[in-house]
């Protein structure tokens, strides 16, 4: 499902964020990606939705060769692909509602295929019953929530996440965990990127290890 060949990553200012990263990350697999902060685990996931581009090696996606992949075609890549943050990234002025079915109005759907997706992705993460709340009267696990069924709502084939328990507490980040692995369950491929060492290595998923910018351990499930 994703493929990093050989890929290097260097920054206009002569930083190398990535060096030589050969991983394959199979369909319907859950993997954590781990290393000190700098190491290369927000880079990785950049490239992979093409907010950035490799400077070096090849990069495979769902199949498709991202350096042939034109300004054009980027926004038919990403509706592949749902992102979830650690700081949640939501609009503090519009309702949970709102929130969640941003990409499905940016991307043209039906006002009635909306309501239906954002209500049952809402329903999953255990919200239905916010949808009109704003999400600062919400507490930190439940604006999570909302950004994770914010990235599901399109029915994306991979789940990225940017230290989405960075936040939380150990308990609600167990919980956020238990749902990106019921979302794996169901056939997404997600991958993690995460400090939190005792919680992950709890849950017997892959563990990809990065540092300086160089894999030094988990390329074989």
């Amino acid at each position: 499902m994703i493929t990093f060949d050989r890929v290097s990553k260097r920054y206009e200012e002569g930083y190398d964020a990535l060096r030589e990263i050969s991983v394959c990350i199979d369909r319907d697999e859950l993997v954590f990606l781990t290393g000190h902060s700098g190491a290369g685990k927000s880079t990785m996931l950049r490239l992979i939705m093409l907010m950035d581009r490799p400077s070096r090696g090849q990069l495979i996606v769902d199949g498709q060769d991202l350096a042939a992949v034109g300004s054009r075609g980027v926004p038919r890549h990403r509706r592949n692909i749902g992102v979830v943050f650690q700081n949640h990234q939501l609009l503090f002025d519009r309702s949970v509602f709102d929130n969640v079915a941003l990409p499905l109005i940016i991307a043209g759907y039906d006002h009635r295929e909306v309501g239906r997706r954002v209500r049952a992705a809402l329903d999953k993460v255990g919200l239905l019953n916010c949808e009109r709340a704003l999400p600062v009267t919400l507490s930190g696990g439940e604006q999570q929530r909302v950004g994770i069924a914010r990235a599901v709502v399109g029915k994306p084939k991979i789940l990225l996440a940017d230290e989405p328990t960075g936040n939380l507490d150990p308990a609600l980040s167990a919980e956020i965990m238990q749902l990106f692995e019921e979302f794996n369950q169901v056939g997404v491929t997600v991958l993690i990127a995460s400090h939190d060492l005792v919680l992950i290595s709890r849950l017997h998923h892959r563990i990809i290890t990065l540092s300086q910018g160089r894999l030094i351990s988990g390329t074989g499930q």
